[in-house]
């Protein structure tokens, strides 16, 4: 089985965990939980780097941080996977759901002025598969109506808008080390932002709001969170963070040469790549249009067939029980993209041979009349 996206370990992982091991450091304090945030936030140029259970609790914290919560409302996509979303109600606020852009799978920066209302508190772009929202515009409106701005990364890291890392442009971004993504820890997430006092924040409350008095008793003066990274995987996060201009390297590689064989193909509209933006490709992600003659979800049947695991677009959020009165506008466009959207294979370790093998099935299965 050729598989979507797995892990890449081949650095000093195991130099790094069994020095957390041998020194009995394992838990949630320890020195490398301090350096994967140093050297995380100088990777990005930015001025703070909270390390997070997860990349849901980093949104969930950066909305805490932000003082959003009941009667607020917050503009997301609909196209995305459902943890932003979730968070936003996590705090008490509502969802508007936002269209997306055909070719760049994100953010509708051009519909977002008109579902903002005096409930407005926050923007939340989701900066899908590997490519970046149009920040500049929408840094224009935020200010123009006085809102924050949250980045959802966690698909996108390195990933650039203009000289500028994604999840460092609004006023918070979050990322994911989620197994599959670009680079993991197993489990865990980052809060950055170039706001100090945001910053420190988020650090508090993400350690239980805890305070150590002089003789090491614990005061707490508000609720706090258990949202910590344990050392050990911080540690991993260390030697994954020191690969990653390498993977990200590869990964537009491997792009490269999936649109150099798919790119003759009629019915399949490749990933873009806007003028502005460097696009990291975590998911390489394709379009199954009417032309190409058969259905993006005969596709995924073929490719299993052939043991190459693919997987479909994001359902629309807004079409599930939880979310299906809320409001939005026009989404025409994440509706469509979610009936012929397609991730292909796309993990570091994908051979060229593998790739060639997905797009010869991707080729032979085209309905001949349409070619």
């Amino acid at each position: 089985m050729i598989p979507l996206c797995v892990p890449e370990i081949r650095g000093n992982e195991w130099k790094y965990i069994k020095e957390c091991l041998d020194t009995n450091w394992v838990s949630s304090a320890g020195s490398f939980v301090d350096r994967f945030e140093k050297e995380f936030s100088r990777h990005l140029n930015a001025k703070k780097a909270i390390t997070t259970s997860n990349g849901t609790t980093a949104l969930f914290l950066a909305l805490k941080v932000l003082g959003i919560g009941e009667g607020d409302e917050v503009i997301v996509p609909s196209l995305t996977f459902i943890a932003p979303v979730n968070t936003i109600r996590y705090v008490g606020a509502e969802p508007v759901f936002v269209d997306v852009s055909r070719g760049t799978y994100v953010m509708d920066v051009d519909k977002v002025e008109e579902l903002i209302t005096p409930k407005t508190k926050a923007i939340l772009p989701v900066h899908l598969y590997g490519h970046p929202v149009d920040m500049g515009k929408l840094l224009e409106i935020a200010k123009k109506y006085n809102l924050y701005i949250i980045e959802d990364a966690t698909e996108s890291l390195g990933a650039l808008y203009k000289d500028k890392h994604v999840g460092t442009i609004g006023d918070i971004g979050c990322f994911s080390f989620n197994g599959n993504k670009l680079i993991t820890t197993g489990a865990g997430g980052m809060l950055v932002t170039n706001n100090e006092e945001l910053g420190d924040k988020g650090k508090f409350l993400s350690t239980q709001a805890k305070i150590t008095n002089e003789n090491k008793s614990f005061y707490h003066p508000e609720i706090g969170y258990n949202f910590r990274m344990p050392n050990i995987l911080a540690a991993m996060g260390c030697a994954q963070l020191e690969k990653l201009d390498e993977y990200i390297k590869i990964k537009r590689e491997n792009a490269a040469y999936y649109n150099e064989l798919l790119k003759d193909i009629k019915g399949i509209t490749l990933p873009v790549e806007k003028e502005w933006a460097k696009n990291v490709y975590w998911l390489y992600s394709i379009v199954i249009e009417d032309e190409y003659g058969v259905s993006r979800d005969d596709l995924i049947k073929i490719l299993a067939t052939n043991k190459i695991e693919s997987r479909p677009f994001f359902m629309p959020i807004h079409k599930m029980p939880p979310y299906r009165n809320c409001r939005t506008g026009d989404l025409s466009v994440t509706e469509e993209l979610s009936r012929k959207g397609l991730n292909l294979p796309s993990s570091v370790g994908l051979s060229k041979r593998e790739i060639e093998k997905v797009c010869e099935i991707i080729v032979k299965n085209m309905i001949p009349n349409s070619r």
